[in-house]
């Protein structure tokens, strides 16, 4: 197809459905795509558990819930998009069923990535090869190769006032205002993503010993309150557990943390989207494609295994990539992030 008409854009849809750590690392097009069509309104598709980081932020008009269990709900989703009438659709997860969305939009132009039985979908193409960089560059990838220049790298999150204000309270109940917050997040969507509790209580252990001034927050999902109880059992020194949180209310918190340690996981990335220093600790997945994204983060794995990185659901070696782990690497990493961040240990 010919180069997009920029001058006939008024009214463009972003998809991307499942993970919330996928959606933020989707965030980082927004600022492209206004910088380029300040006047355009930029909707968003995205499944449900994603759309509260959304809404709040300034750059995107609406923001469209898909709800992939109703197929009534999901048949008004694929009339309403027919019905907004957009110029362009940017399919940035590009499966099935948003090839199905992009193309049923009727939309003049419309972008996703040439896989395999999808491609009747789109006029526009980004780049064929997964697996080869970093998620959120492959996003801006799919950008460019739609005619888009790249400025920016800025991810988003979006946060509202209602969890502002309960981070506040849960802060000033736990906290002193000379305290330095070190937060560690033990979820992770797959079981073998999650380092295991007695590795996490000797990571906060080491922290409190070697810095003095910090202290350690426990944060936690639905899924993950047996984690945090375990690593306060097995730490020898305190920390406080975070109440149940809200998405935001979680994103919340994290944004008045210091430093953020966690799993490969939604928070971290959510962590890294909010410009929170953060360190991955990475055992089946590989973080140079789905680690923190951003100069200001790190991860930390176990390379002398030869299965790191092994992308398996369920660890058949008793979780080596995580128990091995030498503490001290993952020491070095924090100091290397307390350094570059500039986060001040005194007074």
């Amino acid at each position: 197809m010919n180069k997009i008409k920029f001058e006939e854009i008024n009214n463009i849809l972003l998809i991307k459905l499942r993970g919330i750590g996928d959606v933020v690392l989707t965030t980082v097009v927004l600022d492209n795509i206004k910088a380029f069509l300040p006047n355009a309104k930029i909707d968003f598709l995205t499944d449900y558990p994603s759309t509260p980081i959304l809404k709040p932020l300034n750059q995107i008009n609406k923001v469209i819930p898909f709800n992939r269990k109703s197929l009534i709900k999901r048949i008004k989703t694929f009339f309403e998009i027919r019905r907004n009438s957009y110029d362009l659709v940017i399919d940035f997860f590009s499966n099935p069923v948003s090839a199905q969305i992009t193309y049923f939009s009727k939309a003049k132009y419309r972008a996703g990535f040439p896989y395999k039985g999808r491609t009747y979908a789109y006029n526009i193409f980004g780049p064929f090869e997964r697996g080869k960089t970093h998620a959120a560059d492959l996003h801006l990838e799919l950008l460019k190769d739609t005619g888009f220049p790249i400025i920016s790298k800025n991810m988003y999150v979006g946060i509202d006032i209602e969890a502002i204000n309960y981070a506040e309270l849960i802060f000033k109940d736990n906290f002193n205002n000379s305290d330095l917050v070190f937060c560690l997040i033990p979820g992770g969507g797959w079981q073998s993503k999650k380092c295991d509790p007695i590795k996490f209580a000797e990571i906060a252990d080491s922290i409190i010993k070697c810095y003095n001034k910090v202290k350690i927050l426990l944060l936690w999902g639905p899924d993950d309150k047996e984690e945090v109880l375990l690593i306060k059992k097995y730490m020898k020194e305190d920390a406080v557990i975070a109440p149940p949180t809200s998405l935001l209310e979680m994103a919340a918190i994290i944004k008045k943390c210091k430093l953020v340690i966690a799993n490969d996981s939604g928070p971290m990335h959510i962590s890294a989207g909010l410009g929170i220093p953060t360190l991955s600790i990475n055992g089946p997945t590989d973080p140079n494609l789905q680690g923190p994204y951003g100069k200001n983060n790190a991860w930390v794995r176990n390379e002398e295994l030869d299965c790191i990185a092994c992308n398996l659901l369920v660890c058949p070696k008793q979780h080596q990539c995580f128990i091995d782990l030498p503490i001290t690497k993952i020491m070095q990493k924090i100091e290397y992030l307390i350094h570059a961040n500039n986060i001040k240990l005194n007074d």
